[in-house]
């Protein structure tokens, strides 16, 4: 199907991607020229032979990853790790949101409600992964978890542990940041230096910060859950005789494959907000200065750029 891009959104991945540093580049996966942008909103602009034509003109997202659709893991659901799986934006063979009009298959899209703001429908793709992260921290009410990064992702893990009733710490890097968490319900803010030694039913680590998942490791209760989800650009060292020793759980989640229904779901309840996090939506010709950081920082924290490809 065609679909007119209203928003979409720029990430670390696309970042990454822009500087080289992706490790999708380094091992064949991937391979300029590469058109990016993975997280998106639009309206279906046209559809192909034999799709169903009431698809048209409907508000919708996508799956980032495509499977093959006949293997093992498409057939149980995990296509999200189909060896010969395609990833907007990200993997050769699919080109990204970052354009007027995306063509995707049926299969990868999602439909919103109409009345969504589109502001919001481009970071359903990032909130997929972070309530996968949340649901696999395995919360119960009252329990602490520490959220360990304060952007977009971690903003959204925020919330989602909220939803479930958590108590949240923060853990970031830029006060600012720290002061919108803090906003949005955060227990407790901490810079790096300042995270508190124990006491944690889960922590999620939602950074790019090599030393991250060990830290995590320490800081959680024993018989706590560790998860994953944030890539350090080197590898990150974790002990694995701690994670034995004090009975650790660690879970890593890749992708918002299976978590996209149930965020567009909260998002239309309202439980979410995501007008704090966008900091500004800018036009195609200024993505280039947004991915190499030419841009201020957002004086409110708000850590998401957005584009409008019509402007």
């Amino acid at each position: 199907m065609v679909v007119d891009v209203i928003r979409a959104g720029v990430c670390g991945t696309d970042v990454e991607l822009f500087t080289g540093s992706m490790p999708y580049l380094h091992d064949g996966s991937t391979s300029y020229p590469v058109r990016i942008g993975h997280e998106w909103c639009g309206r279906v602009r046209e559809v192909g032979e034999g799709v169903d034509p009431r698809w048209t003109g409907a508000l919708v997202t996508g799956d980032t990853m495509i499977g093959c659709g006949t293997c093992d893991r498409c057939r149980d659901g995990r296509h999200h790790v189909c060896e010969d799986r395609l990833e907007l934006g990200i993997r050769d063979g699919l080109p990204g949101a970052l354009a007027e009009r995306l063509l995707l298959p049926e299969v990868a899209l999602r439909r919103l409600p109409d009345e969504m703001d589109p502001d919001a429908g481009a970071l359903i793709e990032p909130a997929g992964s972070a309530l996968r992260a949340v649901r696999a921290a395995r919360l119960s009410p009252g329990a602490a978890v520490c959220i360990w990064g304060s952007g977009t992702l971690g903003l959204l893990a925020l919330q989602f542990a909220l939803a479930e009733g958590a108590v949240v710490d923060m853990v970031g890097v830029r006060p600012e940041q720290l002061k919108l968490a803090a906003s949005l319900g955060a227990r407790n803010t901490y810079l790096p230096d300042e995270v508190p030694g124990d006491g944690y039913a889960a922590v999620i680590d939602l950074s790019t910060a090599r030393e991250a998942p060990a830290r995590a490791v320490e800081i959680v209760e024993p018989g706590g859950t560790v998860v994953l989800v944030g890539i350090a650009e080197e590898p990150s060292l974790l002990d694995t005789r701690r994670v034995v020793l004090r009975d650790v759980t660690v879970v890593g989640i890749l992708a918002a494959s299976a978590g996209l229904e149930d965020a567009i779901e909260m998002f239309a309840s309202g439980r979410i907000v995501t007008e704090p996090l966008v900091a500004e939506v800018v036009g195609l010709e200024e993505v280039a200065d947004v991915l190499g950081g030419a841009r201020p920082a957002s004086p409110t924290g708000a850590p998401k750029t957005l584009v409008d490809p019509r402007r």
